[in-house]
């Protein structure tokens, strides 16, 4: 029975549900899939590191110190925890760098050139150098895959991969930013802009800092990611025009209502020739628009391409199991393949 053996570079909610959906999915993997998993190495930029070649206990790197359950000395980086792990897969959840993708790229880059497979959630490598590892991994006979960038775990890349080859993909519009999306429903139930972010920083999907959501540019970075991989067309983040949400009043939401309308973060992309056309911005939607009916959390996309016409994918209130899912799905398929 094949044993494959895995590193966590990164262990924050999104590792640990994933080592969490290890532990539950263990006896399935063996049974269904034949694979016995074994985890060697677990890396934090705050809570030190762990190394074990014989294998760590996820149970117990969920409750204790990394630093009881590691076996190797004298590494004190990233970049060297890659290279004296000796995984076979590497799970990069390092934090998002919208301007340079960095150091997530160095990490992946590294790994896949030490022979791994290189899995992310992190979105700055897809948009800065998702040609340049996509290539790398081929030359190498491994998978440079990232499902859980845009989403969460909901099937996007993988569909268009493995169930939709050869088509051409038009267009793109959606609700990509589940917190900005959040911050519009409550200030449809008459909460300020300020408390409803407070809201939002409270239960957890918007940082101290809120401008990477309100600005627009973690969907400008989604626009981005889903323009260069889907379409083929290189796209930076900051090539998206981008408006975030600071703007609409009280009063714009109320009108909106009155009219039988709702304001919503809308993220969109055209081919237009051999480039294309992205925009992130606030736009009024109507009851006719599958957008009208996404709340909360909830997210959406629409692609029109030149097969099926508009197909459209819903993602209700995802969370950390939910992005720990795509990564783990991930895993499955480049580890089958």
């Amino acid at each position: 029975m094949p044993e494959i053996k895995i590193a966590f570079l990164g262990f924050g909610n999104v590792g640990k549900a994933l080592a969490r959906l290890m532990i539950e999915k263990r006896q399935e993997l063996i049974h269904r899939y034949d694979l016995v998993i074994t985890t060697t190495g677990i890396a934090t930029s705050r809570h030190g590191m762990a190394i074990d070649p014989q294998g760590i206990d996820l149970e117990a790197a969920l409750s204790s110190e990394l630093a009881d359950l590691n076996r190797v000395d004298g590494v004190n980086d990233s970049l060297e925890f890659i290279r004296k792990c000796g995984a076979q897969v590497l799970f990069e959840n390092s934090p998002v760098n919208y301007e340079t993708g960095q150091p997530a790229i160095d990490h992946l880059r590294l790994a896949l050139e030490l022979g791994m497979h290189a899995i992310t959630a992190n979105k700055g490598p897809v948009v800065h150098a998702y040609r340049e590892l996509t290539d790398l991994a081929r030359q190498k006979g491994r998978r440079f895959y990232f499902e859980s960038t845009v989403m969460d775990g909901a099937p996007i890349f993988s569909l268009f991969r493995e169930t939709l080859p050869a088509s051409r993909l038009f267009s793109l519009r959606g609700v990509l930013n589940s917190t900005t999306n959040m911050i519009l429903s409550r200030m449809e139930d008459g909460e300020s802009f300020d408390a409803a972010v407070a809201y939002c920083q409270k239960i957890g999907i918007a940082e101290t800092d809120p401008s990477g959501d309100v600005d627009g540019w973690d969907a400008a970075v989604k626009v981005a990611a889903l323009v260069t991989v889907l379409m083929d067309i290189p796209l930076l983040p900051q090539q998206v025009d981008r408006q975030g949400i600071r703007g609409i009043t009280p009063a714009e939401i109320e009108r909106a209502k009155q009219d039988g309308k709702r304001w919503k973060l809308v993220c969109s992309a055209e081919r237009v020739g051999e480039q294309v056309k992205a925009r992130v911005a606030p736009e009024c939607v109507g009851i006719d628009s599958p957008m009208y009916g996404v709340n909360g959390t909830t997210s959406i996309v629409q692609f029109e391409s030149d097969v099926l016409g508009k197909l459209s994918i819903i993602e209700e209130n995802p969370g950390p199991h939910t992005t720990a899912y795509g990564l783990f799905a991930d895993f499955l398929n480049a580890v089958r393949h």
